[in-house]
């Protein structure tokens, strides 16, 4: 981009373009590196931006990733509630299915799921994380009006249920991109193999046992 477009934004759409450009370089970034490497320095260094200039628009890079984690947490709702409302009923396990498969979609998400309690949410102010906070319980709703409909589950069962699912899907991707020299030590010694994990079929069974333990039925033929 040539020098003038990166001047201070002066009215209100300018300095949206920037904010979405930012984050926009953020996204790229993280699905490159993986959010824990992105710095802010490489944030700004990808928008053509001193990172001084930078902090006119996000209060810190912590506030740039979890932007991206509440805009997340809004896709992959989108998605789960067009899956499960062209059911017309459904089994625990095919919920957990639904729920384990859109998650394991969104390598990306998976991991700002993991960063945003531990760092993300501890360095923004706390307008931010209300925000986020408000944001993220908007989609649980959502979705749980989906999860009541096919399997009956109360309010605190969906809560519990989506908190399951995307703490543990932030965890296991985790665990599944060791990076190439911890893979090829785990996949090298027959020993190891249970390091050795793929985020989907783990969350789908764990997620199955949960639901089971709620005791939920087919909502439609309970």
């Amino acid at each position: 981009m040539s020098e003038p477009a990166f001047r201070r934004a002066r009215s209100a759409e300018a300095k949206q373009v920037r904010e979405q450009a930012i984050l926009d370089a953020a996204r790229t970034l993280g699905h490159q590196r993986g959010v824990r490497d992105v710095t802010l320095t490489d944030i700004a260094a990808a928008v053509g931006m001193h990172k001084s200039a930078l902090l006119r628009y996000f209060e810190t890079r912590e506030q740039i990733f979890l932007e991206l984690t509440a805009e997340g947490w809004r896709q992959w709702s989108a998605d789960l509630r067009a899956d499960l409302g062209r059911r017309v009923q459904a089994t625990p396990a095919e919920i957990a299915g639904a729920v384990a498969a859109t998650l394991a979609a969104r390598p990306m998400f998976c991991d700002l799921l993991a960063q945003a309690p531990l760092n993300l949410e501890r360095n923004v102010s706390i307008e931010s994380v209300r925000s986020f906070k408000l944001a993220t319980l908007h989609e649980i709703e959502l979705i749980g009006a989906e999860l009541h409909r096919l399997l009956g589950l109360t309010e605190l069962q969906t809560v519990d249920t989506i908190a399951t699912a995307t703490s543990l899907a932030g965890a296991l991707w985790q665990m599944a991109t060791p990076g190439p020299r911890l893979r090829e030590l785990y996949t090298s010694d027959p020993r190891l193999g249970h390091a050795v994990v793929e985020v989907e079929p783990r969350l789908t069974r764990v997620l199955t046992a949960f639901l089971a333990g709620l005791g939920v039925e087919t909502a439609a033929t309970a």
